[in-house]
C-alpha cells in the first residue's frame, strides 16, 4: 500500500518549473500519476497510478510531496482519512475506566486527531473520505465488533456520553472566554468540587483576575481545572505540562491521577511530551509513529515503563518497525563531577530589582565547554539572570567584567519577521548559513529544510522554536544563553535539540547556559546545574553551578520527589510518593541517580 501526501501550502510549481510533473514516467496508456489540480493549480497524485518510483520526491525542492510504502495489512485498520493525498490515521488508543492512558509520539502523526475522534468531535470515516461516503455509526460498530475500541464506540453512543477536553493551545483561551477566572470555573463546576480543585491547582491567588491578564502557566492551570470540574464520561488532557515548571507539572499530574483512581468509572487520556511526567502519571501508553502530515499509526497499549523504553529505543520489536534511526541513551551517573578546563566566565554576586520582585544570585563561574542547566520554579528570576549575562538588562549590583561574547535565545519567540525563514537565517547568520558543517550539524537534524520557503509569521510554536535554536547556535559567541528550548517541541524533537546543542558546544569548545523544566532534557544535555528558588514574583535566589549530582539533589529536595535510574535505559524515573524506594532515598539524602536493581 502506498500512502501519498501533497502539502499544498508548500507546492510552488511556478518556482520549480513543475519538475515533479515533467519527470513523472508514464504508467498506464501514457497517463502520469502526478497532475495539476484544476481546483488550486498545484500538484496532486493519482494514487491508483502511483508506483512509488520516488522521482517526484527527489525532484520536489520544497518537500511538498511524500510517497510512503506501508504494509497492505494496515489498509483494513484505517480509522480516518481527510481526503485525497491527505493525512491518514491507523488504529486508535482506548480510554479505560479507572486508568490513565497516555499517548506518546511526535507532532503531526495524529494524536490530536485521535482525541477529537474519541471525544466525538470527528466522525471516523474508515478511509471513505468522499462526499457522502462516510459510514454511519451502525456500520462502524459492526466493523469494530468484538474489539476494545468497538466497546468504547458503543460507550460513546450511549445516552449521556459527555467528553471533557483540555485543549492543546491554552494561549487561545482568552479569545473564546472572557471575564474573571472565578466566573469561568463557576460555570464549569458540574461536580461541585470547585474549592477542592482550586486548591489542588494552586489557583486561589488568581481567582479574581481577568483571563486576558494571565500568563501561559496560569492559563494552563485554569484550563486543567476547568476540564476536571466537568461531570464527564471521559477526560482528555492534551499536553498539560506546557508552560508549567516542574512543581506545577507534578501538582497537575497528581490531580489528574486522582481523577482516575478515586472517581469510579472515570476514564482519562493524556497526550504528553514530558517523558518523566508521562512515566509518573500514566498507567498504560500507546506509542504513535509515522510521517508528519502524511500518516500516523497507533500501537497497542503497553505498561508505561515498557512504552517509554520502547520509544527511546526507537524499535517496535513485535511489529519489526524502526521509527527512529538511533537509540536514545542516558548516562548512569552525572556526566562530569569536576572540570579541569579553563574558566571562561566568572560572575560576581548579583542583585536586581524589577518592580516588587528582587533577585540575588551567588557568585559563580562557567568553564570552557561546559553546559550549565538552570532549574527552578517559574517567576523566581531564571530568565532575569540569563538576560543580565546577555546584556539585555543591567544588574543593580555585581556588574559583569568580561569580554566573553554571548548569543541569546529568549524564552518567548517572536514570529514578526515579514519574510521567509531562509531570508531570516541568511540575514542573521550570513556565511554561516551556507556552511556544510552548519547544515549537517544544525539545520539537518532540526529538519529546517522544509521550513526555508515558509513565511515566518505562518510557523507554529514548535517550528518557531527550531528556527530560534538554529539562529542562536549559528551566531559566533563564547557563551550561548538558551531559555526554554524544549517548549513546543515534541519528545523526539527535544532529544534531537539536546544532542544538537551538546555537539555544537563540544565541537566549538564553547559554553552554554540552558533554562528548562524538562528533567529528561536537562539530564541529556547538561554537565552542571544552577538551582533557583524563592517566592514566585516576590523574591528569587540563584546558587551554583553545582555538579549534576549535588544540584539535582538540592533541587529535587525542594520539589519533594525522588528519581531513580531505569535499569535498562538509565533514564530518570520518578518514584511513587511514599514507596519503599522513595522513603529509602529521602532517608539517605539521595534524590537522584539511584539505579534500579
Amino acid at each position: 500500500m502506498r500512502v501519498a501526501a501533497v502539502f499544498q501550502d508548500r507546492c510552488q510549481p511556478e518556482k520549480c518549473n513543475q519538475e515533479c510533473i515533467n519527470y513523472c514516467p508514464p504508467v498506464r496508456n501514457g497517463i502520469i500519476c502526478i497532475q495539476l489540480s484544476r481546483e488550486h493549480g498545484k500538484s496532486e497524485i493519482i494514487e491508483d497510478l502511483c508506483i512509488g518510483c520516488g522521482i517526484c520526491v527527489n525532484k520536489c525542492p520544497f518537500d511538498a510531496i511524500r510517497v510512503v510504502n506501508l504494509a497492505d495489512e494496515l489498509n483494513d485498520e484505517m480509522v480516518h482519512r481527510f481526503g485525497e493525498n491527505a493525512f491518514r490515521l491507523f488504529r486508535l488508543p482506548v480510554p479505560k475506566a479507572g486508568r490513565v492512558i497516555g499517548m506518546l509520539g511526535p507532532n503531526g502523526v495524529g494524536k490530536t486527531t485521535a482525541v477529537n475522534i474519541l471525544a466525538g468531535f470527528h466522525h471516523p470515516n474508515l478511509g471513505k473520505y468522499e462526499q457522502g461516503a462516510a459510514p454511519k455509526w451502525d456500520a462502524i460498530l459492526d466493523a469494530y465488533s468484538g474489539t476494545e475500541i468497538g466497546e468504547y464506540f458503543k460507550f460513546m453512543q450511549a445516552p449521556g456520553f459527555k467528553p471533557s477536553v483540555k485543549p492543546q493551545y491554552v494561549d487561545k483561551l482568552p479569545q473564546v472566554a472572557k471575564g474573571l477566572v472565578r466566573e469561568l470555573l463557576a460555570k464549569k463546576n458540574e461536580r461541585g468540587k470547585l474549592d477542592e480543585i482550586v486548591e489542588k491547582m494552586n489557583l486561589t491567588g488568581i481567582m479574581d483576575r481577568e483571563l486576558a491578564h494571565l500568563s501561559g502557566g496560569e492559563l494552563q492551570r485554569v484550563a486543567i481545572a476547568a476540564a476536571m470540574l466537568a461531570d464527564a464520561s471521559v477526560y482528555f488532557f492534551d499536553e498539560p505540562s506546557s508552560y508549567l515548571d516542574i512543581f506545577e507539572r507534578l501538582r497537575a499530574a497528581r490531580a489528574i491521577k486522582e481523577l482516575a483512581e478515586k472517581e469510579e468509572n472515570r476514564r482519562v487520556l493524556i497526550v504528553e511530551h514530558d517523558l518523566a511526567l508521562l512515566d509518573f502519571l500514566a498507567d498504560d501508553v500507546h506509542i504513535l509513529y509515522g510521517t508528519e502530515g502524511t500518516y500516523g499509526i497507533v500501537t497497542h497499549a503497553r505498561p508505561v515503563k515498557a512504552s517509554v523504553n520502547t520509544y527511546l529505543s526507537g524499535f517496535l520489536r513485535e511489529e519489526n518497525v524502526r521509527f527512529r534511526d538511533t537509540e536514545v541513551r542516558f548516562e548512569a551517573r552525572p556526566p562530569r563531577s569536576e572540570w579541569k578546563t579553563a574558566t571562561l566566565l566568572e560572575f560576581p554576586q548579583m542583585k536586581k530589582r524589577l518592580g516588587d520582585f528582587d533577585l540575588e544570585v551567588n557568585a559563580g563561574s562557567i568553564k570552557v565547554g561546559e553546559v550549565v542547566g538552570i532549574v527552578g520554579p517559574n517567576a523566581v528570576g531564571k530568565t532575569t539572570f540569563v538576560k543580565t549575562l546577555a546584556g539585555v538588562i543591567e544588574p543593580d549590583e555585581g556588574a559583569l567584567d568580561s569580554k566573553a561574547t554571548t548569543s541569546y535565545k529568549p524564552q518567548y519567540i517572536s514570529g514578526e519577521f515579514e519574510d521567509t525563514v531562509e531570508s531570516l537565517l541568511r540575514l542573521e547568520l550570513q556565511q554561516t548559513f551556507d556552511s556544510s558543517y552548519f547544515e549537517r550539524e544544525v539545520m539537518h537534524p532540526l529538519n529546517l529544510k522544509v521550513l526555508l520557503n515558509r513565511d515566518v509569521p505562518t510557523l507554529s510554536g514548535g517550528e518557531l522554536q527550531r528556527v530560534a535554536i538554529c539562529l542562536c547556535l549559528g551566531r559566533e559567541a563564547d557563551i550561548y544563553l538558551i531559555d526554554e528550548p524544549s517548549a513546543y517541541l515534541d519528545s523526539n524533537q527535544r532529544v534531537i535539540a539536546a544532542k544538537v546543542i551538546r555537539r555544537i558546544m563540544e565541537f566549538k569548545g564553547k559554553s552554554a547556559l540552558v533554562v528548562d523544566h524538562d528533567v529528561y532534557f536537562i539530564d541529556l544535555l547538561c554537565d552542571s546545574l544552577m538551582v533557583f528558588g524563592g517566592v514566585p514574583s516576590q523574591h528569587g535566589s540563584g546558587r551554583g553551578p553545582f555538579s549534576m549530582h549535588e544540584g539535582m539533589n538540592q533541587f529535587l529536595a525542594t520539589v519533594d520527589v525522588t528519581f531513580r535510574r531505569d535499569n535498562e535505559t538509565k533514564r530518570p524515573r520518578i518514584n511513587k510518593p511514599g514507596s519503599v524506594k522513595d522513603r529509602e532515598q529521602k532517608a539517605a539524602g539521595e534524590y537522584y541517580y539511584l539505579v534500579e536493581g
